[in-house]
């Protein structure tokens, strides 16, 4: 029997506790078997925030998610230079671990999104893809997506880091281990 592995991709620019319960949640209700973080370098989508190096960002994500053992990271997308391609990463997944049935995590936002995904026309056929429920996004989708229900919290990167840009408290928006990263290396700022 092939081992299921659920991918979640993102910048993780900072990574915060959406993250983390979103990862948990997934993995106990679609009964994978684990759960592989997987940065990006360069979204095809969207700018990610220079200021901060992919170092950094790495760490911040081994930090948060060092107590879990059924997570981890992929360093894929990493290693190699350009845009990260939903689409060439699952290629190169299926190749090389022919043993792993892998799911694509994606949230509502990403639902609305896949028309326009780099040949998600051939990636439906590599991956399944799993949903979860976003508030104030649309669930719909001309393609085959496992959605599954969620608690989910308002929580997001980019809220994190205008609330550093204003001086504003991101205690309990992402793990304590993190947050004295970003504190210490007065990061966002």
């Amino acid at each position: 029997m092939k081992k299921k592995v659920g991918l979640l991709g993102g910048t993780f620019n900072p990574p915060h506790l959406g993250h983390l319960l979103l990862a948990e949640q997934v993995l106990e209700r679609a009964q994978l078997d684990e759960i592989r973080f997987l940065p990006n370098r360069v979204p095809p989508h969207k700018q990610v925030d220079e200021r901060v190096s992919v170092e950094q960002r790495l760490f911040m994500l081994k930090e948060a998610i060092k107590d879990n053992p059924k997570f981890s990271i992929e360093m894929i997308e990493l290693e190699r230079e350009g845009p990260s391609y939903t689409y060439e990463t699952i290629k190169c997944l299926t190749q090389k671990e022919k043993n792993i049935d892998f799911s694509f995590i994606i949230g509502g936002d990403m639902i609305e999104y896949l028309p326009k995904w780099f040949r998600i026309d051939e990636l439906q056929t590599m991956v399944r893809f799993i949903g979860v429920n976003r508030p104030s996004y649309s669930q719909v989708s001309p393609y085959d997506v496992k959605m599954i229900k969620i608690p989910t919290i308002e929580i997001s990167s980019s809220f994190i880091r205008e609330s550093i840009q204003k001086g504003q408290s991101i205690r309990y928006l992402v793990p304590d281990n993190v947050y004295r990263f970003i504190k210490e290396e007065k990061l966002y700022e």
